[in-house]
């Protein structure tokens, strides 16, 4: 049995899973992915804001959402004022303009506080990944193949938790 490349599967799903919990977490950037799941009731439906119109990023802060029918702008500024992201938001003429205010220090220091939780949280799959597969090396009767098994997990274990906190400074830097 190749526990390595088990193991390896599991970690690359986890971090996947992190990377894309990272991009919900506002910085002072602006990212298409805080808005685009926010739901906006449209023809007695209720539909996400990338099923509406395109989301395109307009440097510095803004996020500028071009709807594709024009009568459901006002229904999109209150949907996205509701989310409760702490954004400006105002309709325009063809869409709808998203504004990032500067995070307050306060804001800054909730934020990181919720990577670190989400980064914890990725530690603990990958905890509970790693146990799944101490019991199948433990299993072996061959002494030098669980050694060496459980060595190489614990290579990756390291490799994981390296690469989960280089991935927390960088969005903590982006703050």
């Amino acid at each position: 049995m190749d526990y390595q490349k088990e193991f390896s599967e599991k970690t690359r799903s986890i971090l996947e899973w992190f990377r894309e919990e990272l991009l919900g977490f506002r910085t002072n950037r602006p990212s298409a992915k805080l808005v685009e799941g926010v739901k906006v009731e449209y023809s007695g439906s209720m539909l996400a804001i990338n099923q509406l119109g395109s989301i395109g990023i307009e440097p510095p802060r803004d996020i500028f959402i071009s709807v594709w029918d024009k009568s459901v702008v006002p229904t999109m500024v209150k949907a996205i004022e509701s989310a409760n992201l702490g954004l400006g938001v105002s309709g325009e003429a063809n869409g709808v303009r998203v504004k990032f205010p500067e995070l307050t220090e306060e804001r800054k220091k909730e934020l990181q506080k919720g990577i670190s939780r989400t980064a914890e949280e990725a530690k603990i799959k990958m905890r509970m990944a790693r146990d799944e597969i101490n019991k199948k090396i433990s299993k072996e009767t061959d002494e030098n193949v669980k050694f060496k098994a459980k060595e190489d997990l614990q290579k990756e274990v390291d490799k994981f938790n390296e690469e989960i906190d280089g991935l927390v400074g960088n969005k903590i830097k982006d703050l």
